[in-house]
């Protein structure tokens, strides 16, 4: 309770309590929407507007400019106390008493500085009185960052003498508010005339674009604008191992070049416009959902069935895949859209030379319609549908829509249980289809976060969509929907949605029908050779062998040399004899996402060699897995520190995250706990390897990849969440008695990692137990959804 904020509820509803039109606030001292709102209608009231209501729409701020600006000597000590109480609950001492003294112009001057005004003197105009009475906030909040605030400060004070800019927030963060600022201040460049300024992407800011295309060497206002977007949409590329993002800038350097040159490969641009230059494209795809909707593309999804000649036309017009339903739910006849791939259908695509993306939907336009059963129910009958009547083979993606924009507290409530239980249902079935997630960005995002969805088909062509303003694509984007339109071949016309095809899924074709193995099962006769190799070569432990070869080429350096030790080089030149081409990842049966064999090598290598321990230490096998990764993290997590000052918070936001970039993602994990699993029994029990990776990723009766977490919980945890925390906490800090190279080892990273940064024993423990706490629940998260999938398939084996 904020004994300042009490006052100011106390008062409004004491001073308006009766009053037509006002609605009394919570007493209860804590800052939220429903103080802010009885303050806009206490201020309405004292402007004489009839019907006060929660807007603080034209006729609040055209009679307060009536008034004139709110300052000392203002005659409506109310609507000074207004301004008192609302600064108090932005946090800001507002001063007391109706009086507009001193105090209350300090606080109103140190706002604006925040804001971005530091001219805007102590007067209280109609415009930053809007703001005032917004939750918005004008210092970095956690997850926000510096970099962004500074381009909020920079919009808010070029445009805010504008007529039809609102004053946004300066808080860090990329939001829709944000995205309509620059849009908007895109328009006053073009010369578009305040009051018709929307900050919509129409017909006049598409041309505004392509007149403004920008490279290197440019500089001035729209080089500004264009850095502010990528910013924004937070591009950055790698060089010599190092990360470099884009910054907000006038003069189109080098550095924004090579960051917009990644973001347009991100963006499956055309290897001929992968130029690092602000091309229309570029512009499009930065502000909006869809991107330019005309840009070439070779997929597309419809409702209606593709028969050969549609095939064949779709072919011609250069589309490669065609998203396709699974199947139709009928509630009334009159609802029945044949929508739903039919008899011979599949034939006519392949024979037409496309492929297939697999879509489930059943509704899926409303709230109610996302639920945990439901979602267990729809993935059971999409399941079966697939492997029944379609024969799509194992591995292949479903796409799962949520066709409605759904708001970020709808997500958590309802959409997020829903996708848990598709991936229970599908767990059930034996894990033959991977779950893929079609929605707006945020949807996507989410999904993809916490419900652990492999692949994103975003509906890019709603950027209205809230879940689509102010956030940027998901990282593991396979298909965006830009552009519905009327497709014509020889006289048949039906609706047709354009889409852009990244690669990373490239749909069902003839070969998928029936087909049995995957890539999972290609990694497994990859480490049966090289187990059959290391046998042969007769010299060393096979399994150690394995793992050398696994990790040769990106954990084979000096570090490693006395971490572990370097590779055989003789035996990896008479394994490369044996195998051939090198494998580097494959998919995880489980989750869809790659698994890659380099670093579950080093961390299987390292347990096999020096050993797995349980309970609260830790020791080298660790710091080769989960240990080292987790100290990684810890690096990056104090670099962010003023956007984070929670360590907890930067763990639910960056750990282990399918769709956020981090040094422990969630890939990491993945190998980190295989890799202990497998090498643990691979040493300890000396069982062969390549027999642990069959029944670790293979389609037995209960395969290991199904319950993975849990058994890392039971075997390296002892089952207790204290584990979990002692032993991250030893990892970061403790002494390793016995290991006194491994103490050098974790120093290491700490030092050149991190340069200057607090190493975990010299911050209080009121500041490091929150991040060890934020590791610890991130990882009972995922074992929790797991323990659910594995529930469902044990009881559907029953």
């Amino acid at each position: 309770m904020d004994k300042k904020v009490l006052e100011a509820q106390q008062w409004v509803n004491k001073t308006y309590a009766g009053k037509a039109g006002y609605n009394p606030c919570p007493e209860n001292g804590q800052t939220g929407w429903p103080t802010m709102l009885s303050l806009t209608r206490a201020l309405q009231i004292e402007l004489g507007i009839a019907t006060p209501s929660d807007s603080f729409g034209p006729t609040t701020e055209a009679k307060l400019a009536a008034l004139g600006p709110v300052k000392d000597g203002f005659a409506n000590k109310n609507i000074i106390q207004i301004v008192q109480h609302a600064l108090f609950c932005k946090g800001y001492w507002g001063g007391e008493g109706g009086v507009y003294g001193l105090a209350t112009q300090k606080a109103v001057m140190q706002m604006k500085d925040n804001m971005g005004l530091s001219k805007g003197g102590p007067d209280v105009e109609p415009k930053f009185f809007k703001a005032l009475l917004t939750l918005d906030a004008y210092v970095v909040v956690s997850s926000g960052t510096d970099k962004v605030r500074e381009i909020q400060r920079w919009l808010n004070g070029r445009y805010s003498n504008r007529s039809s800019f609102n004053i946004g927030p300066a808080d860090g963060i990329y939001s829709r508010d944000v995205q309509k600022s620059l849009m908007r201040a895109l328009q006053y460049e073009f010369g578009v005339p305040d009051d018709s300024a929307s900050g919509n992407f129409g017909p006049t800011t598409q041309n505004g674009l392509k007149a403004h295309q920008v490279g290197k060497g440019d500089s001035g206002i729209f080089v500004q604008l264009f850095s502010a977007a990528c910013v924004f949409n937070d591009l950055k590329y790698t060089e010599n191992n190092e990360t470099h993002s884009a910054t907000f800038t006038s003069s189109y350097d080098d550095n924004l070049r090579k960051a917009v040159a990644e973001f347009q490969r991100f963006s499956a641009f055309p290897k001929a416009a992968q130029d690092g230059r602000a091309n229309y494209d570029t512009w499009c795809q930065l502000l909006v959902s869809m991107g330019n909707p005309d840009r070439p593309v070779n997929a597309c999804d419809t409702r209606f069935t593709i028969t050969a000649s549609r095939a064949k036309a779709l072919k011609a017009a250069g589309f490669d895949v065609v998203g396709r339903y699974l199947d139709e739910e009928v509630l009334r006849p009159e609802d029945d859209l044949n929508k739903e791939i039919m008899p011979g259908e599949l034939e006519d695509i392949f024979n037409g030379g496309m492929r297939v993306f697999p879509i489930s939907q059943y509704h899926a336009r409303k709230l109610e319609h996302f639920t945990y059963s439901e979602g267990y129910r729809h993935a059971s009958k999409a399941h079966d549908r697939a492997a029944d009547v379609y024969k799509i083979g194992r591995g292949s993606v479903i796409y799962f829509a949520v066709d409605y924009d759904a708001t970020d507290p709808e997500i958590t409530s309802n959409i997020l249980p829903y996708f848990h239980g598709v991936q229970a249902a599908l767990a059930a079935k034996g894990k033959r289809y991977i779950a893929g997630v079609y929605g707006s960005r945020n949807v996507c995002q989410r999904v993809s976060n916490e419900a652990y969805a492999a692949h994103s088909f975003v509906s890019g062509m709603s950027w209205g969509f809230s879940g689509n303003l102010g956030f940027p694509m998901p990282e593991n984007w396979s298909f965006t929907q830009i552009k519905e339109f009327k497709f014509t071949a020889n006289g048949d016309t039906f609706d047709l949605d354009r889409n852009v095809m990244r690669g990373t899924d490239k749909g069902v074709g003839r070969e998928n029908v029936g087909q049995v193995a995957t890539e999972a099962d290609a990694a497994i006769k990859y480490i049966d050779d090289l187990y059959a190799a290391a046998v042969q070569y007769g010299k060393g432990n096979p399994n150690e062998l394995v793992c050398e070869y696994l990790r040769s080429d990106d954990y084979n350096d000096t570090k490693w040399r006395g971490l572990l030790y370097l590779s055989d080089a003789e035996w990896v030149k008479y394994a490369d004899s044996k195998v051939g081409k090198r494998m580097t990842d494959f998919k995880c049966p489980s989750y869809g996402v790659d698994i890659g064999l380099a670093h579950f090598g080093a961390c299987a290598n390292t347990v096999i060699t020096k050993g797995s321990i349980r309970g609260k230490g830790a020791n080298r096998g660790d710091f080769a897995g989960w240990g080292g990764d987790l100290c990684t993290f810890y690096v990056e997590w104090r670099q962010a520190a003023d956007s984070y000052a929670s360590g907890y918070l930067f763990c639910q936001d960056r750990l282990a995250k399918i769709n956020t970039t981090s040094s422990f993602g969630f890939d990491d994990i993945l190998e980190d706990v295989d890799g202990y699993l497998i090498g643990t029994a691979a040493g300890i029990k000396n069982k062969p390897i390549n027999e642990l990776f069959r029944a670790h990723y293979g389609t037995g009766p209960n395969p290991g990849h199904l319950r993975r977490f849990r058994d890392f919980y039971n075997q390296r945890y002892e089952g207790k969440m204290e584990v979990v925390k002692a032993a991250a906490n030893h990892m970061l800090q403790g002494v390793f008695t016995d290991d006194d190279l491994l103490q050098v080892y974790r120093q290491g990273i700490f030092y050149y990692l991190g340069k200057n940064i607090l190493t975990p024993n010299l911050i209080p423990n009121d500041k490091l137990d929150p991040f060890v706490a934020g590791y610890a629940d991130q990882f009972q998260r995922i074992m929790g959804q797991e323990n659910a999938t594995a529930k469902a398939f044990t009881a559907a084996r029953r």
